[in-house]
């Protein structure tokens, strides 16, 4: 092992639609923002603060084809990749840099017509968690039921 590390993994939900590029040599680069957020309470004021976090998130060639055909604005999405800062340089001649990740894998955990649908209902992780928590009451049962 080299000694360091440069690995992202963010959840959060797409600030804009997929904007690709296409470039002469047939790649492509798929560009879009996602936002995750952090919610707590104050102990001053005892109100609930959240702060929301923007990352620009670069896709490559085929990863990007399919980010831009099934994700919208709005969606939520698994994220790993890498940190990678650009410097450029502004129409006024001055230094700027970029921090982007740079997607080297990726995961669709909604849509916006799923997260529409079940935003009322319990989410359907906790679902199935809940009706296979045995209670105590069935593991005793269980005992009884052994044949030694």
């Amino acid at each position: 092992m080299s000694g360091t590390l440069n690995k992202v993994m963010l959840i959060g939900n797409l600030g804009d639609e997929v904007k690709m590029h296409y470039f002469e040599g047939g790649g492509c680069v798929g560009r879009f923002p996602i936002a995750t957020s952090e919610t707590y309470t104050s102990k001053q004021t005892n109100e609930r603060i959240t702060n929301t976090e923007w990352h620009n998130i670069i896709v490559r060639n085929k990863g990007a084809e399919i980010c831009e055909k099934y994700l919208s604005k709005g969606d939520k999405v698994y994220i790993e990749g890498r940190l990678k800062t650009r410097k450029w340089t502004d129409d006024k001649g001055n230094d700027r840099y970029s921090t982007e990740i740079q997607c080297t894998d990726f995961t669709f955990l909604s849509t916006k017509k799923e997260s529409g649908n079940n935003a009322t209902s319990t989410p359907v992780a906790q679902k199935p968690a809940e009706s296979q928590q045995p209670t105590s009451q069935t593991i005793e049962d269980e005992k009884d039921d052994l044949p030694f």
